[in-house]
């Protein structure tokens, strides 16, 4: 994490103890929002921290961040520089403040990503069957598409399960 201006900067671990230690360090030099990009899965344990503090935070896009940082001539990519180019970012370009998603959306959003991957999964699997000779692969796949159709069932039915239980998304 880097603050601007002052460049200041302090690395800190992606689990409670260190987004404890975060949030120490951002109250003593009085920040107004935290930058960071979204980061496929790394993000969401600080993501989920923030918001559940009220804490102000935008999660940006990794690409516009970069494009920023090319376009204020830093081509290097460190950790300090990547954080000190966030820090700029979020002062100079004034991103929209991040919602947290609740709880069952966040687990909601996983659930459908791995249906998607199981979907896919399906596919190909399917595409291999069309073109195999061997006995035994023929039965690993048949296998495979038994056991990813009943993975598909069991995600949409705990997709089911968390609509149902919550008020706002039924």
């Amino acid at each position: 994490m880097a603050a601007y201006p002052g460049d200041q900067y302090q690395q800190f671990t992606n689990n409670n103890k260190g987004h404890k230690a975060l949030v120490r360090w951002l109250s003593a030099i009085k920040v107004k929002l935290i930058v960071f990009e979204a980061t496929g899965a790394y993000h969401h344990r600080l993501e989920r921290f923030l918001g559940d503090r009220g804490l102000a935070f935008s999660k940006v896009n990794p690409r516009q961040a970069r494009q920023f940082a090319q376009a204020t001539g830093k081509l290097a990519k460190t950790d300090r520089v990547d954080a000190l180019m966030l820090a700029k970012f979020g002062e100079l370009m004034e991103p929209p403040h991040s919602v947290i998603k609740s709880q069952t959306l966040a687990e909601l959003g996983e659930l459908v990503i791995a249906r998607h991957a199981l979907a896919k999964d399906r596919t190909a699997a399917k595409n291999r069957q069309h073109n195999i000779v061997s006995p035994l692969l023929k039965r690993q796949v048949t296998r495979r598409l038994r056991q990813i159709k009943a993975d598909i069932k069991a995600i949409d039915e705990a997709c089911e399960v968390l609509v149902k239980a919550d008020e706002g998304i039924r």
